[in-house]
């Protein structure tokens, strides 16, 4: 029980917002792509096996950060626990829990067709690069996004093998989408960066974070206005965009307090509930 309890804590299974924020776009890229007047059999079986991989690659990917970071987690309050860092869990010990992780997800990800299988493989080395851009670049939010709503255009691609302006004018936003977020979630540990050196855009923009995120939210909401337009969707879509309008710049900007750490983490958790209405906004433009 006790490895048990470690193995959920070096993987995060136990904080579901990391794998639910890399399995909404992934979702959305499905969505729009999905023809709901077939079989909805494999609509759903696609949504299954995109939920298991997200699960296995977040939970890698957690393993692979921590690896990277140890040295730097010692040094925040805030990860020093964490069982690498810590030193509850050897180093070889957690290669091998991500070598595990990544063969279930290639054993999920066969069950698509060919051209996601090659297109997922190949964004591998960027995912697993993301723990190095905090040391060289105050952007790696950015780089985050890339990688992180890669599943939007595999989503798209496993329906239609092909790719498109529509699920590109998505991922776009979903990248600022993450922007936001993230940024919002650095601020948690603001102090300790600056001390030890890393970058990051909360450091970049602390000065003036609210104008930023202005802009990040705005170009990701303008992105679901233009696929909207792109897809042709009903006037019901736009009526209900007035729900992430106002959770992007009401909710998430008007609320958010950079001094308090559990008001940024309570901001950026609720990203989670902003992936769901996103999605159902989706769906409705898709069967109405």
């Amino acid at each position: 029980m006790k490895n048990l309890k470690l193995f959920i804590q070096l993987t995060r299974l136990d904080k579901p917002i990391g794998y639910m924020l890399l399995f909404w776009p992934c979702l959305w890229g499905l969505t729009i792509a999905y023809n709901f007047e077939n079989n909805l059999n494999t609509y759903f079986f696609y949504l299954l096996l995109f939920f298991l991989g997200s699960v296995f690659m977040r939970s890698a990917g957690c393993i692979v950060n921590d690896i990277v970071d140890r040295n730097f987690d010692k040094k925040v309050e805030r990860t020093k626990n964490r069982p690498i860092a810590s030193g509850k869990i050897s180093i070889f010990l957690a290669s091998f829990y991500a070598l595990i992780l990544c063969v279930m997800a290639f054993i999920v990800l066969i069950n698509f067709n060919f051209l996601t299988i090659i297109i997922a493989i190949a964004s591998m080395p960027l995912a697993f690069s993301y723990p190095l851009m905090k040391r060289f670049t105050y952007w790696p939010q950015l780089f985050l996004g890339i990688t992180f709503n890669f599943g939007l255009l595999l989503g798209w691609i496993s329906v239609h093998e092909s790719i498109s302006l529509s699920p590109i004018i998505l991922y776009l936003g979903a990248i600022f989408w993450t922007l936001g977020y993230d940024t919002i979630y650095g601020y948690q540990d603001i102090k300790d960066d600056e001390i030890i050196g890393v970058k990051s855009t909360s450091i970049k923009f602390k000065d003036n974070p609210k104008k930023m995120l202005y802009l990040f939210y705005l170009a990701s909401f303008l992105s679901l206005v233009s696929l909207g337009y792109l897809m042709k969707f009903s006037f019901i879509y736009f009526l209900f965009l007035i729900i992430p309008f106002l959770h992007f710049f009401i909710y998430q900007v008007g609320k958010l307090d950079i001094k308090s750490s559990s008001n940024c983490l309570k901001l950026f958790k609720s990203n989670n509930y902003l992936g769901l209405i996103i999605f159902l906004n989706l769906l409705v433009g898709k069967i109405l």
